[in-house]
């Protein structure tokens, strides 16, 4: 397989890995918020199961890919991932039996997604690496546009149970692209399977992680409660177009995020990487603010606020990756992805509960301060970005 067909096959299985990502959140303020009665709070604790399991299972599984070929795990977690989404469908009766079997899904896509970047990452030139590492990674916008939007369709059309089994159909794309990549096992690795140590010692590669870390942060927290979000605006508004659907809106702030994510990259390129990630992370922040502080007004500025959001928030998201990747030490490269994820994950399951917490403080989803307090969340977490990229150059 040639390495442009290579990239063309992984994005493509990426978007069905994808697939499920955010069928929970999509579905949740509409059909299981009511159906089991949940607050804002437990709600978004729900939908952070799923970066939860992942955050557990990405150090063990991701540390994996320095000792055995990444194409392995790639295969079985996609499959664990497809298998537990559609278990949720059929058999999750209540919040917590349904956090169980998202957090299982969380798990499998621990499998997928960065074993999935190891995976292609050993089977590229170094001169492809960083454009075919920021198509790979924006690709996974796409994916979540299409989850949003398959996942809303279907449970509207059929129910909620049905959003989950058809979603969960989607990796077995992936799975059947990493049946089909050729071996590549990865060089002799040193030192224990769960040592981070070296890691934690690369700092140029820790300023990375860190500020991939807050990325996520924000880009989850919106993906958790942009639907949400928009329900308040259109039913605050009287809204009935197209243009304010809330399963318009979502499709079309998440599928934006991939030319955001290689336009951002091409700045890095050009402007380098610490600098064009600061001034996205900071003018980010500035929107969610503005968002927040404008939550009562118009949808159509707000709609033109939350577009401008949807290219801010993964302007960073390429470079943060593609920095991280080059900055990691060959021999400790899969502990390097496996410390970036797990970082990334594990603030994206406390942002999906702490804006919800924000909510519930500040008056719940049908208010606009309880907005405000949501957005100002979201801009507290992404300024710390800039800040972990300094830390990583004040010690040179």
């Amino acid at each position: 397989m040639k390495v442009s067909g290579l990239v063309l096959a992984m994005c493509a299985g990426q978007l069905g890995s994808l697939l499920p990502h955010v069928v929970l959140p999509a579905v949740m303020v509409a059909h299981l918020v009511p159906l089991w009665g949940l607050s804002n709070a437990q709600a978004g604790l729900l939908a952070a199961a799923y970066p939860a399991g992942y955050m557990l299972a990405v150090p063990v599984l991701g540390a994996l890919t320095d000792r055995i070929d990444a194409r392995h795990l790639l295969f079985w977690g996609s499959l664990v991932s497809g298998g537990a989404t559609i278990a949720l469908a059929w058999l999750a009766q209540g919040p917590l039996t349904a956090m169980a079997f998202w957090a299982l899904a969380g798990i499998g896509f621990a499998g997928a997604y960065m074993p999935g970047l190891r995976a292609l990452t050993d089977r590229l030139d170094p001169g492809d690496a960083s454009r075919s590492v920021t198509l790979y990674t924006s690709s996974y916008s796409v994916g979540v546009g299409l989850s949003f939007l398959v996942s809303q369709v279907v449970a509207e059309g059929w129910g909620w149970r049905w959003a989950f089994v058809i979603t969960g159909l989607g990796p077995l794309i992936m799975a059947l692209v990493a049946f089909r990549l050729v071996p590549k096992p990865p060089p002799p690795a040193s030192g224990a399977l769960l040592d981070f140590r070296p890691v934690l010692r690369n700092r140029p590669a820790m300023g990375y992680i860190l500020s991939y870390g807050v990325h996520c942060f924000e880009l989850y927290g919106l993906r958790t409660w942009l639907v949400a979000f928009w329900t308040y605006v259109a039913a605050r508004h009287g809204t009935a177009t197209s243009l304010f659907d809330p399963i318009t809106v979502s499709v079309i702030v998440t599928v934006l995020a991939m030319p955001a994510s290689i336009g951002g990259n091409e700045l890095s390129l050009r402007f380098g990487r610490h600098r064009a990630i600061s001034v996205i992370q900071i003018l980010s922040a500035c929107v969610a603010l503005a968002i927040g502080l404008c939550a009562g007004a118009s949808p159509a500025l707000l709609f033109v606020l939350v577009l401008l959001y949807a290219l801010t928030v993964p302007a960073d998201s390429g470079s943060l990756t593609a920095g991280m990747s080059a900055s990691a030490q060959p021999q400790f490269k899969g502990a390097t992805m496996a410390m970036h994820s797990m970082v990334g994950f594990a603030l994206s399951a406390l942002a999906g509960w702490l804006v919800g917490v924000a909510l519930d403080a500040a008056g719940g989803m049908h208010h606009p301060q309880g907005w405000l307090a949501a957005f100002s969340v979201l801009a507290a977490g992404i300024l710390l970005g800039p800040l972990a990229l300094w830390w990583s150059r004040s010690g040179r």
